[in-house]
């Protein structure tokens, strides 16, 4: 009879034995696909995926319109590609005199090149707040104008993809502290404190963001002194940046409370203060553990601003909608424009949630190698 130390190397001798080879198609097939009912499902998918391929080329390119007006799109099964080519300005700009379409277009590549630059590792540093500083006055001076010898256009005649933009990565850019600062608040031993910031974040959780942009456009004045106003734009940018605060600040607190209790205590061991703590050793942990939902709530920030239409702001969205209204085109292209404004909205999505995954994983690998290290 085998003692328990031979049967501990026989079966030791059985693990590392390589597992049976399957021989002819099956095991391909099977390291591809899985059992039959999966086979079958992703074989209906890919089906479908080819079928729909089919019919969007048909769409877009063999049967589409190419040149001609809209006499020559009503006979026509496919896109219309030229009104996209008679409304693509009108839709990327608004109503922002045609003339002066040179300014929102420049003020709108300034602010991708500071969110490039933003995003690149090497940039990281005092730096980008002194941009962020500088990047949203300029691009305020040439959309505005007034100096230099532009003309002045009124935030009135603002709108489309440049509006899009300034409203949701202002918006987020100046919210983040705020919802860091109340997620620290929250999350604070003093109870006064405490108690101010949950009262501001689940009252502007508690109700949607169209209320707050209503309350900003029409119930703000009514409590302004005689005689002074706040620009319309100016108040929907505030509401925003309430409003991504609160939510941020919930999220950020999820991160604060996903660090280890012992990185605290071994700050406290280092005699580090609250805030150098904070900002030195918990932040950093937090902030890397809650960015897939930090990004979620940007991209769900960037395509909300199309609610600014309540209070008479046209976004990209918007301007699209105001172009399908166009009587030369009524009935013709309904489908086009949404399909624009889809696909403008999914390529920034992409983008950020592209952006997270590299963050991520730069994160995890500076991680990883400063533990090797140590």
């Amino acid at each position: 009879m085998a003692t328990a130390a031979e049967m501990d190397a026989l079966n030791t001798a059985r693990e590392t034995l390589p597992a049976p080879r399957q021989r002819g198609l099956s095991a391909p097939l099977k390291r591809y696909f899985g059992t039959p009912l999966n086979a079958l499902i992703t074989l209906v998918c890919l089906w479908l995926m080819v079928r729909l391929a089919t019919a969007a080329w048909g769409w877009l390119v063999t049967r589409a319109v190419m040149e001609g007006g809209p006499e020559a799109c009503k006979g026509g099964t496919g896109a219309c590609w030229p009104f996209l080519a008679a409304k693509l300005r009108f839709m990327i700009f608004g109503f922002y005199p045609y003339d002066e379409h040179w300014r929102p277009a420049l003020a709108l590549g300034l602010f991708l090149c500071a969110i490039i630059i933003s995003m690149m590792p090497r940039f990281w540093g005092r730096g980008l707040v002194w941009l962020w500083i500088a990047v949203p006055l300029i691009c305020g001076v040439l959309m505005y104008g007034g100096v230099f010898g532009l003309p002045v256009v009124t935030t009135t005649n603002w709108g489309g993809l440049p509006l899009s933009f300034m409203l949701s990565f202002v918006g987020l850019a100046l919210g983040f502290p705020l919802g860091v600062v109340l997620a620290l608040a929250r999350s604070s031993k003093l109870p006064a404190i405490q108690v101010i910031a949950i009262i501001f974040i689940e009252v502007v959780r508690g109700v949607p963001l169209v209320s707050i942009l209503f309350m900003a456009s029409v119930m703000l004045p009514l409590f302004m002194p005689d005689g002074l106003t706040v620009d319309k734009l100016l108040r929907a940018q505030v509401a925003i940046i309430i409003f991504a605060g609160a939510y941020i600040a919930e999220t950020v607190r999820g991160g604060l409370q996903a660090v280890p209790k012992g990185q605290h205590e071994a700050a406290a061991a280092l005699g580090l203060g609250y805030w150098l703590a904070m900002r030195k050793i918990i932040l950093p942990q937090a902030l890397k553990i809650v960015i897939p939902p930090l990004v979620n709530i940007f991209i769900g920030f960037f395509q909300d601003t199309t609610l600014v239409t309540i209070i008479g702001l046209l976004d990209f969205l918007d301007t699209v909608r105001a172009s399908l209204r166009d009587p030369n085109w009524q009935g013709i292209a309904v489908i086009e424009g949404y399909v624009f404004a889809a696909l403008v909205y999914a390529v920034f999505s992409y983008a950020m949630g592209s952006y997270s995954r590299f963050l991520e994983q730069r994160l995890k690998t500076d991680h990883d190698r400063s533990a090797a290290g140590g």
